[in-house]
């Protein structure tokens, strides 16, 4: 059994008790910012042994929980610190992370599980149901503030904030409903008789509670180390002359980047369904935490949410949708409509520097 998954929340822990006895150096803060990344890997190895003790879909919302806890916290310090720009923070760090989601985790999955198994199968109607449930809360938080004329500019009243929260929320309870009771089978991995890791054993209980234990404290790491590192973020970016956009993007790739790994590694162990249950959960999650987390936030400091899309990110979420629409309607995939996918998310990147 590895070792590090133990050590690392604890000098995490460390490394926020130290950093908040010295000034802040640079050779400070870059220990912080790699004891940060470690915590998060950290916490979500144990979100992950938590998650296969419960087994599928279950373990997946644990990912997904752990996932947004994690972006929430650094939203939240970001935006309590009065950053500049901070008000559309929480939008384009959720615009980031569908894009990541649709495009890139989704995209590379595809390539990976075709350049081994040349074709996977899935279940049709849980992942479209994952897709209609994303649609919906995107719809909701980030297309409708721009259309709407109760406010001005791309935002919501607090009636209207208010509603949008709660019907987020909604949705993603009610998802998590069907996933994990009423229709769990619709999320499960297509049985593969030849792939051992679909009868691989669940870890002991205490095993799992030991790593439920380590979780919450990497994630107590994390809510300390996104503290002292945050303002340094946008020193960096002003001294680059980075887009703001970067920042949120910042966000949602450190966050994302374990889950990505285990979506990828299911797709090179011919389990797709848990690669889309990974990318499409998470972003699920995404909205439907972070959405109401955010309104308390910014009623906390006074902000008003800018939530809705500008015209070009419009069209790149409209697209990895319709891109995604078509994967999830076979029920099988192949290596080009993973490239698709990737491209769009090239497209993303791309346009991030050179808008």
């Amino acid at each position: 059994m590895s070792l590090w998954p133990w050590w690392v929340p604890i000098l995490a822990i460390l490394a926020v008790v130290a950093s908040s006895a010295v000034p802040l150096t640079p050779w400070i803060l870059g220990g912080c910012a790699l004891a940060l990344i470690g915590a998060v890997i950290a916490s979500v190895h144990h979100a992950e042994v938590v998650a296969h003790r419960l087994g599928e879909p279950l373990g997946t919302v644990v990912l997904s929980l752990c996932v947004t806890v994690i972006e929430v916290t650094l939203l939240s310090t970001v935006m309590l610190s009065g950053m500049p720009g901070s008000a559309s923070l929480p939008r384009d760090t959720i615009f980031s992370v569908i894009m990541i989601t649709c495009g890139g985790v989704v995209g590379l999955s595809l390539i990976i599980g075709a350049g081994r198994h040349r074709e996977q199968t899935f279940n049709v109607l849980g992942s479209n149901a994952s897709l209609a449930t994303l649609a919906a809360m995107t719809t909701l938080a980030l297309i409708l503030p721009t259309f709407t004329t109760s406010s001005a500019g791309p935002t919501y009243t607090l009636p209207q904030l208010a509603f949008a929260s709660i019907a987020s929320l909604a949705l993603w309870g009610g998802f998590v409903f069907v996933q994990t009771v009423r229709h769990r089978d619709y999320f499960v991995p297509v049985k593969d008789r030849a792939n051992p890791n679909v009868h691989a054993p669940r870890p002991p209980l205490a095993q799992a509670l030991a790593s439920f234990g380590a979780l919450l404290a990497a994630l107590v790491a994390v809510i300390g180390l996104a503290h002292q590192v945050s303002p340094s973020i946008e020193t960096v970016v002003d001294e680059a002359n980075l887009p703001k956009s970067v920042i949120s993007v910042t966000i949602a790739m450190l966050t994302l980047l374990p889950e990505a790994w285990a979506a990828m590694r299911a797709a090179l162990a011919n389990r797709i369904q848990t690669s889309f249950n990974l990318a499409l959960g998470s972003a699920l999650a995404s909205i439907g935490l972070t959405i109401p987390a955010m309104a308390l936030v910014s009623r906390l400091v006074g902000t008003t949410l800018i939530l809705g899309l500008p015209p070009k990110e419009l069209v790149l979420v409209v697209l990895a949708f319709f891109v995604t629409s078509i994967t999830l309607v076979a029920g099988r995939t192949h290596l080009m409509l993973g490239l698709v996918h990737f491209a769009v998310f090239c497209a993303f990147l791309f346009l991030i520097l050179v808008p």
